[in-house]
């Protein structure tokens, strides 16, 4: 899928053509489209739009992340019903009033930051923001993007959000267990709302005491706590680095089946990884470079000097003969990490027939715990 421009903006009468000026000022990258018969009053690069909408908006609705019509909210209902497939890819849609009164959030407002786009079109044009979302409205967590500006990632997003942004919202008991995770993910001097506790293990937390659990891991629940996940929200921060060596020309696809076989053996959850580290002699590993773009992963290099300053469990002489240093795996994950023990201790993994194999370590990035008094 392409990546989307940020804003189309649509404009069918004079006064809506002066509100698609000022709002094109002021979000950078926005598109402006104008009723063919007003284009010769338009800003320039203002783009033409035939009447009826529906052909330009069939093509244009999801090439941008959000659409803002100078029109009334019926029209642009009855416009865009058709072109809707799913609350997890529309793009956000935002309508504004022919006299700049009023922004108002139609579509996608949390999933597809609709409010927050809702909120940027009111603060350029003066205008009242008018946001309907019963999270955003009571300043209440929002369970279906939670820690989404951190990079967090919801483990299934069709389990349980429904019930969780239900439970949230009519302040019924939740519990946040954050096991890992910036614990910024609501502002540290702001008490979590009505009904929420917070807590830093499951141990000892008894699943059907809550209405629903609110948890951020990088581990497996579903095989290590498997009553605890059944009643849970997961979420995946970006928690997890991966220390990898491997052979010149290891095939790519074996590293990443190595890397995922690893992972599921330690129960630890891919959409946790938030970085490769290796050797800098590796850095130009074609198996390396392709795992990392194809995931998403940030790839990190030390020299061997630097590796070879870090005590690992699991030190080889043969390893240091060959590169320079007594660990690749174990000391790159703990360098890139910042932390001081590991995860996993090296593997080695390889397959029959392959003349290759890859070393894998894994470290968890210690984040500083948030104080919350409502610990349970």
């Amino acid at each position: 899928m392409m990546a989307r421009k940020p804003f189309a903006i649509y404009a069918i009468t004079l006064h809506g053509l002066d509100i698609a000026r000022r709002l094109s000022e002021a979000l950078p990258g926005a598109d402006m489209y104008v009723s063919e018969k007003l284009l010769a009053k338009a800003a320039p690069g203002a783009l033409p739009l035939g009447l009826p909408m529906g052909p330009t908006l069939r093509r244009t609705f999801t090439a941008y992340d959000c659409h803002v019509f100078i029109i009334s909210v019926g029209a642009v209902v009855r416009m865009v019903a058709p072109l809707l497939e799913d609350k997890k890819v529309d793009p956000a849609v935002v309508c504004v009033d022919d006299a700049a009164r009023f922004s108002i959030c139609v579509l996608s407002g949390h999933v597809g930051r609709g409010n927050v786009f809702t909120d940027r079109v009111a603060q350029a044009l003066g205008a009242t923001s008018v946001v309907t979302t019963a999270s955003d409205v009571r300043g209440t967590l929002t369970v279906d993007i939670l820690g989404r500006e951190k990079g967090w990632r919801l483990d299934d997003p069709d389990r349980n959000v429904t019930r969780g942004c239900a439970a949230v919202v009519n302040e019924t008991r939740v519990l946040f267990v954050q096991e890992t995770g910036e614990p910024d993910f609501w502002p540290l001097d702001k008490a979590l709302p009505p009904g929420v506790e917070y807590a830093t293990s499951l141990e000892g937390v008894d699943p059907s005491a809550w209405e629903i659990l609110l948890v951020a891991s990088d581990r497996d629940l579903k095989e290590t706590h498997r009553a605890h996940w059944e009643n849970a929200v997961v979420y995946r921060p970006r928690s997890l680095v991966l220390g990898i060596g491997c052979d010149r020309n290891t095939p790519p696809a074996l590293v990443a089946r190595g890397v995922d076989a690893l992972l599921a053996r330690h129960l630890l959850s891919p959409l946790s990884v938030k970085a490769v580290a290796t050797i800098d002699v590796k850095a130009d590993e074609p198996a390396l470079l392709e795992l990392c773009a194809a995931r998403g992963w940030e790839l990190i290099t030390f020299p061997a000097a630097r590796l070879d300053t870090v005590e690992v469990p699991t030190p080889s002489d043969t390893v240091k003969r060959h590169v320079g240093t007594r660990g690749v795996s174990e000391p790159a994950a703990l360098l890139a990490s910042g932390a001081s023990e590991l995860l996993v201790t090296k593997q080695v993994y390889t397959e029959e027939g392959a003349g290759r194999s890859m070393t894998f370590a894994a470290a968890r990035i210690p984040f500083p715990a948030r104080k919350e008094s409502s610990c349970v």
